[in-house]
């Protein structure tokens, strides 16, 4: 792999350099965003020595690395079992091997329900699983085929996606050259159902959007990214949030080496407005199945946005896509298929307070 010693190098320097951004105890740590278990477990020890050397870490913190099936071999899995890693978020998509192959993965169904099981044989309990759902190839009965399958394996966690088309890909291309079938709303609505209705019957609580768990199995490190806590990102296009603003990293490789290599932050400072900190807040509170804390908003925003916030729900109350129950306000089960578009409706401006 080239410059994976330059990158890795890089990656510890930047955490000695941030080092005094948190101050608290670390409770989750998450290496993602990409294959991070390609990396040789040397290069692992070294940024976990980092860590360790520069921050007080729970001595139950949450570690998290996702991994590609194909890259959790038995001597793969064996380093990791050296390592402070405990969790492991696997991308699966799907145990079919004509959609995989369509999505462009290098695993096979057989890989994927291998490392599943090596993963657990080898101690690794705390796992999660990916599963994506609304595109042309999958059926009704291979999505339910999926999701017995994801349950039989008795993961605590499981994530869920509909498939996006992205603009500028492959496959927005095929499908405005009509090479391939465009994705259906209605299917991926009724799919989505289907998921939370079979994972709730199998004990899993839908405690967000696209995330699904036994009961005190969730993801610890995104439950607080969704709560708003502060934390720290390391390495090419990272974010950080520290409660008021949010560093963004450098995308390029080469550009964030360079920075780094000359001892300098390799990042970009937006500064968060009230307003930007309170949209941000309703998109990622509404989406979980503890939803907007009403005193919250008046705490950390003031009474002007709680009053504007009641104006802007009152139609969806009224359609029994929210309950507000006094304390916190939540989305019901149709609610949930509107998601964004509600949290959108929510959102307020300085328009708003004029």
């Amino acid at each position: 792999m080239k410059y994976v010693d330059e990158m890795t190098d890089a990656i510890c320097r930047e955490i000695i350099q941030k080092k005094n951004r948190i101050t608290d105890q670390v409770e989750t740590i998450y290496l993602g965003g990409g294959t991070p278990s390609v990396l040789p477990s040397k290069h692992f020890e070294k940024i976990f020595n980092t860590i360790t050397q520069n921050f007080s870490v729970s001595s139950g913190a949450e570690i998290t690395i996702e991994a590609n099936p194909d890259d959790l071999d038995a001597r793969k899995i064996a380093e990791m079992r050296q390592l402070p890693v405990n969790r492991f978020s696997i991308g699966i998509q799907s145990f079919f091997d004509d959609d995989l192959l369509w999505m462009n993965r290098a695993h096979s169904a057989t890989e994927a329900e291998t490392c599943i099981k090596r993963s657990q044989d080898a101690g690794f309990e705390n796992l999660s699983i990916d599963l994506i759902y609304g595109y042309p190839l999958l059926s009704d009965s291979k999505w339910l085929r999926n999701i017995n399958k994801a349950v039989e394996f008795n993961t605590p966690h499981i994530s869920a996606y509909s498939l996006t088309v992205e603009p500028r890909t492959a496959l927005a291309s095929a499908i405005k050259k009509g090479k391939q079938i465009p994705i259906n709303d209605e299917q991926s609505a009724a799919q989505f159902i289907t998921l939370t209705e079979k994972l709730n019957e199998a004990g899993f609580e839908h405690y967000e959007i696209s995330n699904y768990s036994k009961p005190g199995k969730y993801a610890v490190h995104n439950t607080n990214y969704w709560r708003g806590i502060p934390y720290l990102g390391i390495g090419p296009s990272a974010h950080g949030f520290d409660g008021l603003t949010r560093y963004l990293n450098l995308a390029n490789n080469a550009q964030y080496l360079n920075l780094i290599q000359q001892g300098k932050l390799a990042e970009e400072i937006e500064e968060l407005s009230i307003f930007d900190r309170f949209n941000e807040y309703v998109m990622t509170a509404l989406r979980t199945m503890w939803g907007v804390s009403l005193n919250k908003i008046e705490k950390d925003f003031g009474k002007f946005f709680l009053e504007n916030m009641f104006k802007s729900m009152k139609v969806f109350t009224e359609r029994e896509w929210l309950i507000n129950d006094g304390e916190y306000l939540k989305l019901t089960a149709e609610g949930k298929l509107f998601a964004d578009y509600i949290a959108s409706e929510l959102f307020q401006t300085e328009e708003d307070h004029r």
